[in-house]
């Protein structure tokens, strides 16, 4: 057990933290669970940067760090759609994407390609993680200037999951029809 691979977990641990804070209606209970939203978040990056640093890339971590993001985007848009902060529709999306990416990546699998993750599909996490946590914040450092950001970034965040998700469909099938990826 790597410490990428205890990042990872860690970030799955701190799902159930995250939806408690938010189900049990505690005094600033949105900023904390955004707290911990972000904390699970950043487990993302330190762990890919740990392993492919270290040269602890594990077949653990391989499946275990996807899933982990995974889970902790579809609980966050479940909770969200839950509280009634944003549209059934978002969620589907946004979750119906990643199972299509993940059915991709598994056919590929069988054909021995390797669909790696795009630049596109970096900045469709991003901007998801961004558009959550705003949403949690309830708008709260932009009440000021009278800017919904929350919604904003939720819109830029769809845009982006639908935007990567045609690109991987399209490079993906492609690719597997020449064998290359």
């Amino acid at each position: 057990m790597n410490l990428p691979n205890r990042l990872t977990l860690a970030r799955m641990f701190l799902i159930p933290v995250f939806l408690a804070v938010v189900t049990l209606k505690i005094k600033y209970g949105d900023i904390i669970a955004a707290g911990v939203f972000v904390l699970a978040a950043s487990t993302d990056g330190l762990d890919g940067y740990f392993a492919r640093k270290n040269k602890q890339v594990t077949t653990l971590g391989k499946f275990m760090d996807p899933l982990a993001d995974k889970l902790l985007v579809s609980s966050a848009l479940i909770v969200l759609v839950e509280l009634g902060k944003i549209s059934a529709w978002v969620a589907v999306i946004i979750i119906g994407r990643e199972f299509m990416v993940t059915g991709l990546r598994a056919i590929a699998a069988t054909e021995g390609v390797v669909i790696s993750a795009s630049t596109l599909g970096k900045w469709k996490t991003v901007t998801q993680i961004v558009a959550i946590v705003a949403m949690f914040l309830h708008n709260l450092t932009f009440q000021l200037l009278g800017v919904e950001i929350g919604r904003a970034a939720m819109a830029v965040a769809v845009f982006f999951t639908i935007w990567s998700g045609a690109d991987y469909i399209s490079k993906g099938w492609h690719l597997l029809k020449k064998g290359e990826y």
